[in-house]
């Protein structure tokens, strides 16, 4: 795989943290209760705990008040620059959801990143943390997902109306999953698996590794 969508990363870095606030209004339910739902994905994560994307650190914060051991893992230079300034100690990797070194994790989890992966992708990179994880451990991410196809398409047509429109080329542009999709994806490879909404674009997903 290639680390796709890197110019977004570059051109978003230095105003990441403004957008997750709500200032910009095509994104603002995109990030509603963004605080929650990061507070959940650090609460259920189980140490030692591995992030992709940590992107600026806003998650990540949270883990290190919460787990002693926690690697992040992020792909964009920009991005690792914000967050290495804002937590000098922390052990940064240079990696992705395909490509990444770690000895051991009882959790893998990301925020608004998993769907830089297509779906084939998606199955790969829970193929991979799942021969990280023991019986009971987790992967735990928040991200965009649609109940079905029109109900992607649907959001689409919603924001073009309201003038939204790099919005919409973004759910154009990237791979946002489907959750009957994802369930299976996980439950093929030995995970259960829940789905919690958070607000019209996020849901928060919890799989758990079964035992043998």
């Amino acid at each position: 795989m290639t680390v796709r969508f890197m110019d977004v990363f570059t051109e978003w870095a230095s105003t990441y943290d403004e957008t997750v606030t709500g200032h910009d209004p095509e994104y603002k339910e995109v990030f509603r209760r963004y605080d929650e739902i990061l507070d959940t994905v650090a609460d259920k994560a189980q140490s030692p705990v591995i992030e992709f994307g940590a992107g600026t650190g806003n998650l990540t914060q949270r883990l290190l008040a919460r787990h002693d051991a926690v690697l992040a893992v992020e792909p964009s230079p920009e991005m690792r620059a914000i967050l290495t300034e804002k937590i000098p100690s922390l052990d940064v990797q240079d990696g992705h959801f395909l490509s990444f070194e770690a000895q051991e994790a009882r959790s893998f989890v990301s925020t608004y990143a998993f769907h830089h992966l297509t779906d084939e992708e998606k199955g790969e990179a829970i193929e991979l943390m799942a021969s990280h994880l023991p019986a009971d451990g987790k992967i735990v991410y928040a991200d965009t997902m649609f109940v079905s196809e029109e109900a992607r398409l649907q959001t689409i047509r919603e924001a073009r109306a309201q003038g939204f429109d790099a919005l919409a080329e973004d759910l154009e542009r990237e791979f946002y999953p489907l959750i009957p999709v994802m369930e299976e994806l996980f439950t093929a490879r030995g995970f259960t698996v829940k789905f919690i909404q958070y607000n019209h674009f996020v849901w928060l997903v919890e799989a758990e590794k079964m035992g043998e």
